[in-house]
């Protein structure tokens, strides 16, 4: 397989992925499609907030890996063949999880409920 098709079926079919979940996120709890925890499946606020934040989020950084992973097709091929086009997806894929679970910790207590803010 040449180096510009595996990072395409690596970073860029997660880019697509993420379109896909950007236009058409779930509409209501399941436990087939969408960001899904035990807590983000506790109620629909939690829910509705984790998989919105979890949509953009992962756009926005699956796109910037795509788009690093094919310029360094140009500055080093064969380093873009080996392991890095899937050490970077799980990298974007982390960085997702870790930032979202942030954002949740933020707003929400451990049984779904939003926190209250002191003014």
């Amino acid at each position: 397989m040449d180096t510009f098709t595996y990072v395409l079926s690596v970073n860029g079919l997660l880019f697509l992925m993420s379109i896909i979940f950007y236009f058409f996120p779930p509409k209501k709890i399941n436990y087939i499609y969408g960001y899904r925890t035990n807590r983000t499946m506790l109620n629909d606020d939690i829910w509705n907030f984790a998989n919105s934040l979890f949509c953009v989020t992962l756009l926005k950084y699956s796109g910037v890996a795509l788009l690093v992973m094919i310029l360094m097709i140009f500055i080093n091929e064969p380093l873009m063949s080996s392991w890095l086009p899937m050490a970077f997806m799980i990298f974007t894929l982390l960085i997702a999880i870790i930032s979202v679970e942030k954002k949740l910790n933020e707003e929400f207590d451990n049984e779904g409920n939003r926190k209250s803010r002191r003014q």
